[in-house]
């Protein structure tokens, strides 16, 4: 249960290094579509900047919390991953607060459910 956990975590970085290329590199249609933006808002050069900004946060955080996995084992891993996963669900919150709500259920959820699966299952 201890790989299927941290696959669930990997997961979850993966999809932060996903929303970072959406962030980054995407067409403005698609990320006014992903991030529930309009189009003329995300094709305004300092929105541009702003979501590349931020995509690199998400970008390094994927890989960050991806080398966690690979170099922590045990109880180290177990502390930084809950404390990793808690702040993908904060910021996820507070994402559908001034964002989208879809926001808590792509980002928070998956986390929520790593989360749930580290605390009971990784030892």
């Amino acid at each position: 249960m201890q790989i299927l956990t941290l696959f669930i975590v990997a997961l979850v970085a993966l999809e932060h290094i996903g929303i970072a290329g959406i962030e980054m590199f995407a067409k403005p249609e698609v990320q006014a579509n992903a991030f529930d933006m309009p189009v003329e808002f995300v094709k305004d050069s300092h929105a541009k900047i702003a979501l590349a900004n931020q995509g690199i946060y998400n970008g390094l955080f994927g890989v960050l919390m991806l080398l966690m996995i690979l170099f922590f084992t045990g109880a180290v891993l177990r502390t930084i991953l809950i404390l990793m996963l808690l702040y993908v669900i904060g910021v996820a919150i507070y994402g559908a607060f001034t964002a989208t709500k879809k926001i808590l259920f792509l980002q928070g959820l998956p986390a929520l459910i790593a989360l749930i699966l580290v605390a009971i299952f990784y030892k």
